[in-house]
């Protein structure tokens, strides 16, 4: 087993966190991938990582080779693209997990306008509203909406949306419009179950306030709980992006906005570095630069 081959088996196995994971990635088996990292490991007379029954974590001197590593791999990579001409012809599968109505507003039209581009490309979306291991099962670029938590990967960040209370003119005009947190009590509250914590609403930037909810209506889908808002029959929270046509045509209005938390960040996921293969790399600036011009994804903060 060669030194560029080891390197590529330590930097998977780094960033799934895991021998076995690492392996699926690489399409070799689990033994091969021990026996890689502990040749690597032998030649540099270092551990590189901590093993426990259930992942492996990286070791300090492991974090700093994983830098370099990545960096070694990133320019081997765009020299043979530079030979080959892969740097501006793009081709193969790229794989793309994102949240459900995000992905049908914004990443379709994105994926469209690529492909169409692209020719030779291929696109596989998966629509979820999870946070999905992308290095373990196979990802090239996920979306995430929210505070991002520590990891290897590269995050690129495109917009920010807000967490809008809204409902119909006319459910306003039956039973009032809420002016302060103690007026939910009193609401038509329609929520989701794919929301985390959807019994309670958290309100406030400089001092957060949680307020105990009892929804009359839970649905599994946020299309549908937007629907049942649009018909006025109550009202919900959700995503300004989900919104953002209603809103501006006045099927839907906005309240209690002065109590709103601070916006959520959208970030695109990769674990390719700044050294990304082209497949990753065009498709980075195409959606960087869409998004970014997207009006409903400009929410200051």
């Amino acid at each position: 087993m060669d030194r560029l081959q080891t390197l590529e088996i330590f930097v998977a196995v780094a960033d799934a966190e895991s021998f076995t994971a690492g392996a699926r990635v690489l399409g070799m088996s689990a033994p091969s991938v021990t026996r890689g990292i502990n040749a690597l490991e032998s030649h540099l007379g270092a551990r590189l990582f901590t093993r426990t029954t259930r992942r492996v974590r990286l070791t300090d001197i492991g974090t700093r080779y994983l830098e370099d590593a990545r960096r070694i791999l990133a320019e081997l990579q765009a020299a043979d693209d530079g030979v080959s001409g892969a740097a501006t012809r793009p081709t193969g599968l790229l794989r793309i997990t994102c949240p459900t109505e995000f992905g049908r507003i914004h990443v379709m039209p994105l994926v469209m306008e690529y492909l169409d581009t692209y020719p030779d490309m291929r696109a596989d979306i998966v629509m979820v509203d999870r946070v999905v291991n992308m290095i373990e099962e196979g990802f090239d670029i996920a979306v995430r909406i929210g505070a991002l938590p520590s990891s290897g990967l590269t995050a690129l960040r495109v917009g920010s949306v807000r967490r809008v209370v809204c409902g119909a003119p006319d459910y306003f005009a039956r039973y009032g419009t809420p002016i302060t947190l103690e007026a939910l009590a009193t609401q038509r509250i329609i929520t989701t179950t794919t929301l985390n914590n959807s019994k309670e609403w958290r309100f406030g930037s400089e001092r957060e306030q949680t307020i105990r909810i009892r929804p009359r209506l839970t649905v599994s889908s946020i299309a549908a709980c937007i629907e049942a808002a649009r018909t006025g029959w109550g009202i919900t929270r959700v995503l300004s992006y989900q919104v953002g046509e209603d809103l501006e045509a006045g099927r839907l209005q906005a309240v209690l906005e002065s109590l709103e938390p601070p916006p959520l960040p959208i970030h695109l996921l990769h674990s390719e570095g700044r050294g990304a293969v082209a497949k990753v790399r065009t498709f980075l600036d195409l959606a960087a630069k869409r998004l970014r011009d997207t009006a409903v994804l400009d929410t200051p903060g």
